[in-house]
């Protein structure tokens, strides 16, 4: 049997992946360095927060991020796909810039939301180009070469951005995503051609109404988003008690389900919608909706690789391992991406000689943790004993001499050379690189086997990598170690989520396309929400107080676990309904 013709891709494609690069370059070059950069202690121009702020901001913000594609997508449909890009970039160019000049949780949080309403408008319009210029026979190939150059710029990001912000500080890695974000006008103003749209002449009113075949009615929103807000006031502090914040979750819970006991007994007229708070909550497209559900434990693990392993890194790994085996591969390298800056870590160094004497050295646990951190931070790991040794002498020529200048410049001068670290996002860009080089390989030899049972596969190996770094910490190599398992992680992520993303597109309705791509993008924010509260809670809970970060990555390999089980089931008991709406979208076209 002869092999199938792949119809070529349009120029539409080519300048969605160009745009795509650009955005995600912006994205992930300050993406991978959040999780520091909050923790980072304004000293040294980060926020100086912890890790319950940290899950805040990198569970909330990116929720909305994802989903804001639940109504942008549909309004795409409407209004046109390079409008809504020029909307996005004027929202994300000044937001990058600003949010670098952001120095406490509210004005942070504020501008990083902006962001987040640029990206969310942009998510669904590339994803819905990309699949309005494919077809049957170019579609796998089509996202596989998308989602590599997602990866082209998720691997420039973590690469470039560490160099900036050593040499010039955090504000100009802040700087530097104005700068690609505001790039990507250039395409979209002068070579984008709109693809055809047929949703073009409906009105906004009839957007919405399909949005709700898809999602459920307004009943339902409002059964759902109080216990979302409960659930993200609770964990931000706005609400202490858990007892409160349960007694609040079980009395929403009852009444919603007492309105639709109350609703079903009341007359209803023939051929009358009624209003609608007067509806039964209902779901709209249930298979697409439990999918979503169940691809929401797929996102929570996978985020992790961005919200907890950088801080895991850096609190717990010895990556020296990494720096030497660079050396013997490049010197130049070396030098390049495990340079520190010795101006900043003299600088710190005197700075906590001065706020530390001898006494806190030898009775505070708290004083040796915040000296640990603080150099992690500039990815400088000492070994306890000579830290501590370090920091008495220190404090004993602050006594003598008042200064501790010449000694904190020797000190960094050797701790640099002998105790270097890997920067945590440099390690995450394996990831990245890893997909630019594979990504179109394995799309095309997974091109053979069906969404879902190749989608449980890279779930499993995603579950597996999170794992691999319960004994980072444990053993000698630990950053050998941790970087294999970013490696594995990047065959899982390569091999099942740009399949989620077809399987999606390979029943949308073709007027509905950008709509049901915004949809997608629900069981992602939802992922964010969960996986950064989660990695608050577990970090502080059992890496932390309980000092076992191991258990900590155990619960979230089990949680891959039970994902996988959850698509084994929906494989089983609701394809049969999806194949169902994909017969019914061939005969209708």
């Amino acid at each position: 049997m002869s092999q199938i013709q792949r119809t070529p891709f349009q120029s539409a494609f080519y300048v969605a992946n160009t745009m795509e690069i650009f955005e995600r370059l912006a994205w992930y070059g300050m993406y991978t360095l959040l999780a520091s950069y909050i923790m980072t202690p304004a000293t040294q121009g980060g926020l100086g927060l912890g890790n319950t702020e940290r899950g805040l901001i990198m569970g909330v913000v990116p929720f909305f991020l994802y989903l804001f594609p639940v109504i942008s997508g549909a309004l795409a449909d409407r209004f046109g796909y390079r409008k809504m890009f020029l909307l996005s970039f004027a929202l994300m160019a000044p937001s990058y810039y600003l949010l670098g000049y952001a120095k406490d949780l509210a004005s942070f949080m504020s501008i990083f939301m902006l962001i987040a309403l640029g990206a969310g408008i942009f998510k669904p319009v590339v994803t819905a180009t990309i699949s309005r210029t494919t077809d049957e026979t170019n579609r796998g190939l089509g996202f596989g070469i998308f989602y590599m150059m997602v990866n082209i710029g998720g691997f420039l990001g973590p690469v470039i951005a560490p160099i900036v912000q050593k040499n010039y500080g955090w504000e100009w890695v802040f700087v530097f995503a104005c700068i690609w974000i505001s790039v990507n006008f250039i395409p979209a103003l002068f070579f984008y051609k709109e693809p055809s749209r047929e949703a073009k002449n409906k009105s906004l009113k009839q957007v919405f109404q399909e949005m709700q075949q898809v999602l459920g009615n307004g009943r339902l929103a409002l059964a759902v988003v109080p216990l979302l807000i409960l659930l993200v006031s609770y964990y931000a502090g706005f609400i202490t008690s858990g007892k409160l914040t349960t007694i609040i979750a079980v009395v929403l819970i009852v009444s919603a389900l007492l309105w639709d006991l109350v609703i079903a007994k009341l007359p209803t007229k023939a051929n009358e919608t009624p209003a609608w708070y007067l509806q039964k909550m209902r779901v709209g497209n249930k298979p697409f909706m439990t999918y979503l559900l169940i691809l929401t434990g797929f996102w929570t693990v996978y985020l992790q690789i961005f919200i907890t392993l950088p801080v895991y890194v850096r609190d717990y790994v010895d990556t020296s391992d990494l720096v030497r085996l660079l050396h013997s591969i490049s010197p130049w390298l070396h030098d390049i991406f495990t340079a520190v800056n010795l101006e900043t870590l003299a600088s710190e160094i005197a700075r906590l000689a001065e706020k530390f004497n001898t006494i806190e050295l030898q009775q505070a646990q708290g004083a040796m943790k915040e000296i640990t951190t603080t150099l992690a931070a500039l990815d400088v790991r000492i070994p306890a004993q000579e830290l501590k040794q370090s920091f008495e002498t220190l404090a004993q020529v602050q006594q003598s001499t008042g200064s501790t200048l010449e000694l904190s410049e020797q000190l960094a001068s050797k701790w640099a050379n002998d105790y270097r670290q890997m920067n945590p996002a440099t390690i995450l860009s394996l990831d990245f690189l890893m997909i630019i080089l594979f990504q179109v390989v394995i799309s095309r030899f997974i091109d053979k086997f069906k969404p879902l049972p190749t989608l449980i596969a890279g779930t499993a190996i995603l579950s597996f990598s999170m794992l691999m770094n319960s004994a980072g910490h444990a053993v000698v190599f630990g950053g050998l170690l941790v970087a294999c398992s970013v490696i594995v992680f990047a065959i899982g992520e390569m091999t099942a989520s740009p399949k989620s993303q077809e399987y999606v597109a390979s029943f949308a309705p073709a007027d509905k396309a950008a709509m049901f791509m915004g949809y997608y993008f629900v069981s992602m924010a939802l992922g964010n929400l969960f996986g950064g509260l989660l990695s608050g809670w577990l970090y502080d809970s059992l890496a932390v107080n309980l000092n076992n970060p191991a258990l900590m990555w155990a619960v979230i390999a089990l949680l891959g676990l039970v994902t996988c089980v959850a698509l084994y089931l929906f494989n089983r008991h609701f394809v049969d309904e999806i194949e169902k709406q994909q017969q019914l979208q061939l005969e209708a076209s």
